[in-house]
Protein backbone atom coordinates (compact mmCIF):
# COMPACT_ATOMS: atom_id res chain seq x y z
CA UNK A 1 0.00 0.00 0.00
CA UNK A 2 1.06 3.35 -1.11
CA UNK A 3 1.68 5.97 1.91
CA UNK A 4 2.80 9.53 1.53
CA UNK A 5 3.27 11.02 5.39
CA UNK A 6 3.84 14.72 5.60
CA UNK A 7 4.75 16.11 8.39
CA UNK A 8 6.58 19.48 9.78
CA UNK A 9 3.20 21.88 9.25
CA UNK A 10 2.90 24.98 11.68
CA UNK A 11 2.32 28.30 12.79
CA UNK A 12 4.96 30.51 12.15
CA UNK A 13 5.38 34.19 11.77
CA UNK A 14 6.83 36.31 8.25
CA UNK A 15 9.82 35.97 7.97
CA UNK A 16 10.24 32.52 9.70
CA UNK A 17 11.15 28.95 8.30
CA UNK A 18 9.49 25.97 8.47
CA UNK A 19 10.96 21.91 6.60
CA UNK A 20 8.33 20.03 5.49
CA UNK A 21 9.08 16.21 5.26
CA UNK A 22 7.26 13.60 3.26
CA UNK A 23 8.07 9.97 3.68
CA UNK A 24 7.33 7.92 0.95
CA UNK A 25 6.13 3.78 1.14
CA UNK A 26 4.96 0.84 -0.49
CA UNK A 27 6.26 1.28 -4.34
CA UNK A 28 9.38 3.00 -6.18
CA UNK A 29 8.48 6.70 -7.67
CA UNK A 30 10.29 9.02 -10.11
CA UNK A 31 9.77 12.28 -9.30
CA UNK A 32 8.27 13.80 -5.92
CA UNK A 33 6.47 17.31 -5.59
CA UNK A 34 4.99 19.81 -2.98
CA UNK A 35 1.71 21.72 -3.93
CA UNK A 36 -0.39 24.00 -1.83
CA UNK A 37 -4.00 25.11 -2.00
CA UNK A 38 -4.83 28.15 -0.67
CA UNK A 39 -8.97 28.76 1.11
CA UNK A 40 -10.86 29.66 -2.54
CA UNK A 41 -7.76 29.10 -4.75
CA UNK A 42 -7.27 25.91 -6.58
CA UNK A 43 -4.63 24.10 -5.98
CA UNK A 44 -0.70 25.59 -6.81
CA UNK A 45 2.99 23.96 -7.52
CA UNK A 46 5.70 24.72 -5.55
CA UNK A 47 8.59 22.65 -6.31
CA UNK A 48 9.46 18.70 -7.78
CA UNK A 49 12.32 16.72 -7.80
CA UNK A 50 12.90 13.97 -10.42
CA UNK A 51 15.05 11.48 -10.71
CA UNK A 52 13.74 9.94 -14.28
CA UNK A 53 15.73 9.10 -17.07
CA UNK A 54 13.97 12.43 -18.66
CA UNK A 55 15.21 14.58 -15.53
CA UNK A 56 18.57 12.74 -14.00
CA UNK A 57 17.64 14.68 -10.68
CA UNK A 58 16.41 17.76 -11.88
CA UNK A 59 14.54 20.39 -9.43
CA UNK A 60 11.99 22.70 -10.69
CA UNK A 61 10.19 25.28 -8.53
CA UNK A 62 7.63 27.89 -8.88
CA UNK A 63 9.19 31.43 -9.75
CA UNK A 64 7.47 32.92 -6.17
CA UNK A 65 8.84 30.25 -4.74
CA UNK A 66 12.63 30.77 -6.27
CA UNK A 67 15.42 31.53 -3.23
CA UNK A 68 13.50 30.83 -0.97
CA UNK A 69 12.20 27.71 -0.78
CA UNK A 70 14.56 24.09 -1.50
CA UNK A 71 13.43 20.84 -2.51
CA UNK A 72 15.43 17.68 -1.41
CA UNK A 73 15.75 14.06 -1.55
CA UNK A 74 17.34 11.21 1.42
CA UNK A 75 16.93 8.40 -0.54
CA UNK A 76 17.77 6.25 2.25
CA UNK A 77 14.86 7.55 4.05
CA UNK A 78 12.58 7.65 0.93
CA UNK A 79 11.83 11.21 2.03
CA UNK A 80 11.57 14.21 0.59
CA UNK A 81 11.88 17.73 2.41
CA UNK A 82 10.71 21.25 1.69
CA UNK A 83 12.85 23.55 3.08
CA UNK A 84 10.73 26.72 3.38
CA UNK A 85 12.22 29.96 4.27
CA UNK A 86 11.42 33.85 4.41
CA UNK A 87 7.83 32.86 4.92
CA UNK A 88 5.56 35.57 4.09
CA UNK A 89 1.66 35.60 4.83
CA UNK A 90 0.72 34.35 1.66
CA UNK A 91 2.37 31.43 1.63
CA UNK A 92 -0.23 30.42 4.23
CA UNK A 93 -1.79 26.98 2.56
CA UNK A 94 -2.30 23.20 3.05
CA UNK A 95 0.61 21.62 1.59
CA UNK A 96 0.65 18.59 -0.14
CA UNK A 97 3.13 15.83 -1.46
CA UNK A 98 2.40 13.56 -4.67
CA UNK A 99 4.50 11.29 -6.01
CA UNK A 100 4.80 10.09 -9.19
CA UNK A 101 5.09 5.83 -9.94
CA UNK A 102 7.77 5.30 -13.01
CA UNK A 103 6.67 6.42 -16.80
CA UNK A 104 8.10 5.69 -19.81
CA UNK A 105 6.39 9.00 -20.79
CA UNK A 106 7.95 12.51 -20.51
CA UNK A 107 5.83 14.31 -18.02
CA UNK A 108 5.49 17.94 -17.13
CA UNK A 109 6.37 17.67 -12.92
CA UNK A 110 4.32 21.43 -12.30
CA UNK A 111 1.40 19.82 -13.34
CA UNK A 112 -0.62 17.69 -10.32
CA UNK A 113 -1.75 15.27 -13.50
CA UNK A 114 2.43 14.04 -13.62
CA UNK A 115 1.36 12.57 -10.54
CA UNK A 116 -0.23 9.16 -9.26
CA UNK A 117 -0.47 9.49 -5.25
CA UNK A 118 -1.01 12.52 -2.58
CA UNK A 119 -0.33 12.79 0.96
CA UNK A 120 -2.94 13.88 3.27
CA UNK A 121 -2.19 17.60 3.14
CA UNK A 122 -0.30 19.70 6.41
CA UNK A 123 -1.14 23.22 7.12
CA UNK A 124 1.52 25.99 7.43
CA UNK A 125 -0.08 29.32 8.44
CA UNK A 126 2.35 32.33 8.49
CA UNK A 127 1.39 35.43 10.41
CA UNK A 128 1.90 39.27 10.01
Amino acid sequence: QVQLVESGGGLVQAGGSLRLSCAASGRTFTAMGWFRQAPGKEREFVAAISWSRWSGGSTYYADSMKGRFSISRDNAKNTVYLQMNSLKPEDTAVYYCAAQRPTPLHTNVILTAAYDYWGQGTQVTVSS
